[in-house]
């Protein structure tokens, strides 16, 4: 029998946050994330990255060293990463090494990463060769 899943895109992640309000703040104000739902029953906030959604949950994170997501990275429209890096900064948002050529689902392309407030690695790329 063949495989029959074939992975198309990102659905979702789910991330555990201490802080749930100022992670809202972060994904949504700093990022420029929509809030599409919440489901106030189990405390879960669903958050609109394009095709793909971020979840808040409240809960406490594995730590840094027992966590076992390294990083997630968000595709984001073309644009100069020397203005994302500075918009970054100026709102004392802390990134991670500079500005380089990774590869992605895109293919390579600018990618820049930085840290939400509690620790989570995200990456930002810009569309690859790819596209």
């Amino acid at each position: 029998m063949s495989n029959p899943i074939r992975v198309a895109d990102l659905d979702h992640v789910v991330l555990r946050c201490r802080d749930q309000e100022r992670m809202l703040d972060f994904y949504t104000r700093v990022l420029g994330l929509t809030e599409e739902r919440r489901l106030e029953a189990i405390g879960l906030i669903q958050l609109r990255a394009g095709r793909s959604l971020i979840d808040l949950v409240p809960g406490t994170p594995a730590g840094l060293e027992g966590a076992n997501v390294d990083h997630f990275c968000l595709a984001i429209a073309p644009t100069e990463m020397d203005d994302v890096v500075r918009y970054l900064h100026d709102l004392g948002v802390e990134t991670v090494g500079d500005p380089m050529i990774r590869y992605g689902a895109s293919g390579y392309g600018l990618s820049v990463y930085l840290r939400d407030p509690e620790g989570n690695v995200v990456e930002l790329k810009v569309p690859g060769d790819g596209n």
